[in-house]
């Protein structure tokens, strides 16, 4: 069952069917600082193994989150952006309280995301630094997609 919610004229959606992939990927691939000229078919299993919330003016998507999850104990939040032209109206704080309220996220035991310049957005969420850093590890296979 779909989950959506209109605030000020503005559709919140996670139905996939809606989303406008060319905006995702010209976003993510040029204007994002993370990934840079990611390829098309990246973008598109991304979206495949993810939960995806756009965000909609007139039926034109200018907003985008993906969670990775096991909708049980574990979410990642990643790709989050409102169009440049659409910024400084609230709607990345719509687009995280309607992820946080998303029913089938709720009850997870961690919620994680990675971010450079957005810490005032997500801790007004709950989102924190880590508490116990020593103990997340990962591998990081590369900084870059390349061109």
């Amino acid at each position: 069952m779909a989950y959506n919610t209109l605030i000020d004229h503005f559709l919140f959606s996670d139905e996939k069917e809606k989303l406008q992939t060319d905006v995702i990927y010209n976003y993510l691939s040029k204007e994002s600082y993370w990934a840079q000229h990611i390829p098309l078919t990246t973008v598109l299993a991304a979206i495949e193994g993810s939960i995806c919330f756009g965000v909609y003016s007139q039926e034109q998507q200018i907003g985008f989150a993906r969670v990775i999850t096991d909708k049980a104990t574990f979410a990642y939040l990643a790709d989050v952006f409102i169009l440049t032209e659409y910024r400084n109206k609230g709607l990345s704080k719509h687009l995280m309280r309607f992820i946080m309220d998303a029913p089938y996220l709720q009850g997870l035991r961690r919620f994680m995301l990675a971010t450079k310049d957005a810490h005032s957005l997500y801790t007004q969420y709950g989102f924190t630094a880590l508490k116990q850093p020593e103990r997340i590890m990962e591998i990081k296979f590369f900084d870059q997609y390349k061109k």
